[in-house]
């Protein structure tokens, strides 16, 4: 029997011989690869992690004590060593295997993860409320160095240490994030990993003081100048100034050594970073060579990397950074700002262009923007990239900072609507909700690629704040030969019919098409509608529509509450309109698991074969 066949329940780990930890590892390397690249997932983040998880899997008691990972995608062996392996048949599908830590999956899963920088938080909480009820679990955290970029880490350190509660921080130190990372503390981490000199002499001192009764009371006498020395051996020393007792940097690949390290902080029962060093993409050396690659990737072949689809090259997102460096020729003052996703936003073509006036800012989204309010108040049109389950997290920001001041900022919001196999805390489905009744702003949304840039041409020249959203995936070629002019808050009339009219938001042109086709088909003469500007609804046309049509379908990838179809039902009574029936084809649910789009749009009723039936029905 394998190693890895004898973990079966959780905590099985600790009925191994130390002598098969490396085999151990070795095995789920091969198993981690082996699956990921059968069914896609995230595969650098997960090898890098391998023995760290290990070793916190030896020190703690499943499902008791409480681990969360920050983000969650680096969670896979912790899955395998709780009893998950032949769940990974059907990794990331719908129905299946999560790819990130879901607490209804398992009880020793202990936090819902997906976004970054809050692990550290939700351990605190955990903490905390162990503390209040008097019992003894331990409760420990993984969190990246890409996710310490974001200001909510330190908020929760700052807490952290005031309350002084047991909680133990892994901070798990690959150098890289999903992009590499950047700003002072990617500087700072650097030189620890470097420095010994601090280290080394703090040891030896220690060991000499502590050695006798007398010594103790030196040791107790000198903070100061231990302070002062830390001070100046390491710059900062910046997590024990804020009150957190820090270890490291240790080797995240050495289990023994980890185990020891791990073992001594939970007995200290206070709070303590240990500073683990760890290589992502270890033991597969086609991700050690790029990381960004294999960080989430699609099925792959094992020998080359390369993918087993077909790639898509024509992508909205590579439409976006293509005409990103065109803009930046004609505007000398357009600046781009990414929130460590230059990459998967597109940015990084222009960045390579226009070096001074792109501007990753790190996983700090809140910063993003209103560094980019400040850059529009100077006479910039910045372009800030964002992921549409992202952007949300600057929520405050975009209305504070951005559209209460009427700036021209222009968020170009890419993963919108359902992105699909990374789960509910990835969907794009909130975006029109959370941004459309902002004051001043305006939100558009393309049909297909042609419109994108039509829509990026237009946001230059605008006054105030505009967001235009797009999918992931391919950029639509449909109705190619339709390009009206874009003219504030007006729709565009693709196809000219009666009795039933159709209203798309965006990339669900696609849907819409198909549904305009089937009811053709079915001997009905529908108009379709390309909705444009998401949150305008364009009464001239409205009105005209009521007169001839009876029926009004809105589809959108979007939650119900706060949607388009709401909005236009809205502006129908304020209208005085009340004898169209209204067909809302959106996203009922309150969130929307992992799943193809086909998969999705198909279970929520919102594909054009779902809608015909509710059509037909009436």
């Amino acid at each position: 029997m394998s190693i890895l066949g004898k973990i079966s329940n959780p905590n099985d780990i600790k009925e191994l011989n130390k002598k098969e930890y490396d085999a151990l590892a070795s095995e789920i390397r091969e198993f981690l690869v082996d699956k990921v690249s059968e069914r896609g997932g995230h595969l650098a983040s997960n090898l890098g992690a391998v023995e760290l998880t290990m070793a916190l899997h030896l020190c703690m008691d499943f499902p008791k004590d409480k681990l969360i990972f920050d983000v969650g995608h680096q969670a896979y062996t912790h899955k395998i060593l709780t009893g998950r392996m032949n769940e990974f048949e059907h990794l990331r599908e719908f129905g299946g295997l999560s790819g990130f830590p879901k607490t209804k999956e398992s009880d020793t899963d202990s936090f819902n993860t997906g976004h970054s920088s809050t692990s550290i938080s939700a351990a605190m909480g955990y903490a905390v409320a162990r503390d209040m009820r008097g019992s003894d679990e331990k409760v420990a955290c993984v969190i990246g160095d890409g996710s310490l970029t974001g200001g909510m880490a330190y908020e929760a350190i700052n807490c952290l240490a005031q309350h002084r509660t047991g909680c133990v921080i892994i901070l798990n130190d690959n150098e890289m994030s999903i992009d590499k990372n950047v700003g002072g503390l990617s500087k700072y981490l650097n030189s620890i990993r470097v420095g010994s000199a601090y280290n080394e002499l703090k040891e030896g001192v220690e060991n000499s003081l502590l050695a006798t009764k007398v010594g103790t009371k030196v040791a107790k006498t000198l903070k100061h100048s231990k302070d002062t020395l830390k001070q100046f051996l390491v710059p900062g020393m910046f997590f024990e100034e804020l009150g957190i007792t820090y270890v490291g940097p240790i080797d995240g690949h050495n289990v023994d050594d980890l185990v020891s390290t791990i073992k001594s902080a939970f007995k200290l029962n206070k709070p303590i970073i240990i500073h683990v060093k760890t290589k992502k993409g270890k033991g597969y050396a086609l991700a050690e060579k790029h990381p960004d690659y294999f960080h989430g990737v699609a099925p792959f072949y094992k020998d080359t990397g390369k993918l087993k689809t077909k790639k898509v090259t024509s992508t909205y997102t590579d439409m976006f950074g293509r005409h990103m460096v065109e803009l930046g020729a004609k505007y000398d003052n357009l600046t781009a700002i990414s929130a460590a996703m230059s990459i998967g936003t597109g940015l990084n073509r222009f960045s390579e262009v226009y070096p001074d006036r792109f501007f990753d800012v790190g996983i700090a989204e809140q910063h993003a923007v209103t560094f980019a309010a400040g850059m529009a108040s100077a006479g910039m049109i910045p372009v800030v990239a964002i992921y549409s389950s992202f952007l949300q997290r600057s929520y405050d920001q975009i209305l504070h900072d951005v559209c209460l001041q009427n700036l021209h900022v222009v968020f170009c919001i890419d993963r919108t609507g359902l992105v699909g196999q990374d789960g509910e805390t990835h969907q794009g489905i909130y975006d029109v909700s959370y941004l459309s009744h902002l004051p001043n702003m305006t939100v558009l949304a393309p049909k297909n690629r042609v419109e994108l840039i039509r829509m990026m041409d237009y946001a230059m020249e605008c006054n105030g704040p505009v967001a235009i959203k797009y999918p992931r995936g391919s950029a639509s070629k449909e109705l190619m030969d339709v390009d009206t002019p874009i003219k504030y808050g007006k729709s565009e009339v693709v196809y000219k019919g009666e009795d039933i009219a159709i209203y798309s938001c965006g990339h669900m042109m696609e849907e819409a098409l198909k549904l305009y086709n089937m009811l053709l088909d079915a001997g009905r003469k529908p108009t379709l509608i390309n909705a444009r500007f998401i949150n305008i609804i364009d009464d001239e046309l409205l009105v005209d529509i009521t007169k001839t049509h009876n029926t009004i379908v809105t589809i959108e990838e979007n939650v119900t509450v706060g949607g388009f179809g709401q909005m236009l039902m809205a502006r129908l009574s304020n209208l005085s309109v009340d004898k169209v029936t209204h067909i809302d084809a959106s996203i009922h649910a309150g969130k929307v698991e992992q799943g193809t789009i086909k998969e999705l749009r198909h279970m929520l009723g919102i594909d054009a074969e779902s809608i015909f039936h509710k059509v037909d029905n009436f």
